[in-house]
């Protein structure tokens, strides 16, 4: 069996792992990838780009039903939902971007290899692929597997009984009722972009929360508002215990205390999580260390315990977050290449795409006061006062931002409303540059945008936002502010 010989081998083909290769190949390496479904991963098959398509469609199906009468278009005909075509579309926009992958990965000269890779030793894999078993020796390898879905005791995983966040972007029907296990961001995005489509939703959350309790929870409150509002239907610490199937469906049991009840459904999902797939690729056997969540041990530069063989994304940790996998794909890359690089990072913003949409980077108010910031500045400016989003009809949410009261250096920022997943960079680029406070106050923001809102809101926490109500500013904060304007 002959061997091929790389400088580097990538395993997994997703955000971290393609990345990895290309900026591999760029130093002049010789890299292959190793891909055992399709190129681009989860990410872009099955999981950020078909579920953003989905809810941009649902979004526009529901702005033409709500919003379109309200400004004047009057819609006399009944908008039908062709779910077949849609899911098609959806397909469509997937395959654009693996396919673009794939052209980007051989413009850059990096090996393709589709098949099932195993570690043989710390140097070799045994690659399986369609039609013959293939050994790969290599200088550098860069573990980017990923994740999967979390199963539930009851509900095992099929794509037909009982859905993953795969099965539920291609479903060719839409589904009268769903129930969705699992209050956290990939449980709200889809239950949101089906209720907005048309079906009835119900989510099961097993704790008193949405969200897992990770992001602000004034912003989550918006975000429960708007799933009631919208139709879906939320059961806090309720717990599923299993199905059974009927003739027109599915019955799921829950229980809530010492209550064991039932709820009707046609579509079951199971949406409660990821797990790192390092129980895969044969990594305990060549004496990869995993810790006792799963994830792989890697140290700042993501080495793992075998130096020469690197692991980035899901795989070795929170937040499972496809740019923060890309991030560290470009990072090691460079590593080998032999750049002076380290993970050296303040914070990586997060955004739920719900309705609206939810986007945080920093610390929560607690978090600040656990690292001894005892003295904040707390500014919050709502989208109500904003002239863009009104003129958009896009009114509910606010931007909150955090800072230390004694040098204004701003410790974090959570937003909820119209396109704050576009809103955060700013605020993410703010606190990596350790900004403050008068840093975006005194950055003139183009007007009308939703991007005011930021500077207005760092405004707010400087105690003068113009276009909402404070309390007077004390005489010697509206002198302190004047000097720092000359």
């Amino acid at each position: 069996m002959a061997t091929q010989n790389f400088d580097v081998c990538v395993i997994g083909s997703g955000p971290g792992g393609y990345v990895a290769a290309i900026r591999a190949a760029q130093f002049g390496k010789k890299v292959c990838v190793i891909e055992r479904e399709q190129l681009g991963g989860v990410c872009l098959n099955v999981g950020c780009i078909p579920s953003k398509a989905m809810i941009s469609a649902a979004h526009l199906m529901h702005r033409v039903k709500h919003d379109a009468p309200e400004m004047g278009f009057e819609i006399k005909s009944e908008i039908k939902l062709n779910m077949k075509k849609l899911v098609g579309w959806k397909q469509s926009v997937c395959d654009k971007m693996s396919g673009g992958v794939s052209q980007l990965l051989k413009g850059n000269q990096v090996t393709v290899i589709r098949g099932e890779a195993n570690f043989k030793s710390a140097t070799e894999l045994e690659v399986k692929t369609k039609d013959i078993t293939l050994i790969i020796a290599a200088k550098n390898f860069i573990i980017a597997t990923g994740s999967r879905p979390i199963e539930i005791p009851g509900f095992k995983i099929d794509e037909k009984d009982v859905l993953s966040s795969t099965g539920a972007l291609a479903m060719d029907e839409l589904p009268k009722s769903t129930v969705v296990i699992g209050g956290g961001y990939i449980g709200l995005e889809i239950g949101s972009y089906l209720a907005k489509l048309g079906g009835q939703v119900t989510v099961l959350e097993a704790t008193s929360t949405l969200l897992g309790g990770v992001i602000d929870r004034d912003c989550v409150q918006v975000v429960e508002r708007k799933l009631k509002k919208n139709g879906v239907s939320v059961i806090f610490e309720a717990k599923a215990q299993g199905f059974a199937k009927l003739s027109d469906g599915y019955e799921v049991s829950y229980g809530r205390g010492d209550k064991k009840e039932k709820i009707k459904c046609d579509k079951i999902l199971l949406m409660v999580g990821r797990r790192p797939n390092s129980d895969q690729t044969n990594l305990k056997n060549i004496g990869i260390k995993i810790d006792e969540k799963g994830f792989i041990s890697v140290d700042a530069q993501r080495r793992t315990s075998i130096s020469h063989i690197y692991a980035i994304g899901d795989i070795v940790g929170q937040p499972m977050l496809a740019h923060k996998a890309s991030y560290e794909g470009v990072m090691v890359a460079e590593i080998i290449g032999g750049v002076n690089r380290a993970y050296d990072i303040k914070s990586v913003p997060a955004v739920v795409f719900t309705d609206p949409e939810i986007a945080c980077v920093g610390l929560l108010e607690h978090e600040c006061k656990e690292k001894g910031y005892s003295n904040l500045k707390i500014g919050k400016f709502p989208f109500a006062a904003n002239g863009r989003a009104v003129s958009i009809i896009e009114t509910d949410g606010f931007i909150k931002i955090i800072a230390d009261a004694n040098t204004n250096v701003i410790l974090g920022v959570h937003m909820v409303g119209p396109e704050v997943s576009n809103l955060i960079s700013e605020a993410a680029l703010a606190i990596e540059m350790g900004a403050r406070l008068e840093d975006i106050a005194l950055t003139i923001h183009p007007h009308p945008t939703l991007g005011e809102v930021v500077m207005e809101t760092a405004e707010a926490a400087l105690g003068h936002a113009i276009h909402i109500i404070q309390k007077p500013l004390a005489r010697a904060s509206v002198e302190a502010a004047a000097r720092t304007t000359h």
